[in-house]
């Protein structure tokens, strides 16, 4: 049996998540020989698959596994609440039953989540199993230190509860 650390890569299931994740997979797998499974939706794994093929991607070291989102087949993926909905409540017990599987295999255990920051459930996942968990931010470091200014930026009376700019009066 290998030392090689493994990780389960779980990317939010749009082209802007996957791509990033993907890339951070392939720098874990080629600079520090970690194996990865990454784990897309039913419904993004052809596509994933067939843009790898199509790219001549290397996907060595690299599983990839799909499971449910929660959604009929014939059921459309654009909207956002309704796709977020269907995977939060099938999703979980579908990942811990690929973990439990994966662990009880006799191949690599897997030892960290390494999820996007929209799949929060699967840190709750990582916490039941007793795995390690981290978060990925597929977005700009600009975006994310807005995101993060919010707060402060309402105590400073710059923005309303909601967000919105508080218009200056003179």
């Amino acid at each position: 049996m290998s030392s090689r650390p493994h990780a389960l890569v779980v990317p939010f299931p749009a082209q802007g998540h996957v791509i990033p994740c993907l890339a951070l997979s392939h720098l874990l797998v080629v600079e520090q020989g970690f194996r990865i499974t990454f784990v897309t939706t039913e419904f993004i794994h052809d596509r994933v698959a067939a843009a790898l093929s199509d790219e001549g991607g290397d996907a060595e070291g690299i599983h990839m596994v799909s499971i449910p989102d929660g959604l009929a087949p014939g059921e459309g993926r654009n909207g956002l609440g309704k796709l977020v909905y269907g995977f939060s409540r099938s999703m979980p017990g579908c990942l811990e039953e690929l973990i439990t599987k994966t662990n009880e295999s006799g191949g690599e255990k897997i030892e960290w989540i390494i999820a996007d920051e929209n799949m929060a459930w699967t840190f709750e996942v990582a916490k039941k199993m007793g795995i390690r968990a981290a978060c990925f931010w597929a977005a700009s470091a600009a975006m994310l230190a807005t995101l993060m200014s919010i707060p402060q930026l309402i105590r400073a009376g710059i923005l309303d509860a909601d967000a919105m700019m508080v218009p200056r009066t003179k």
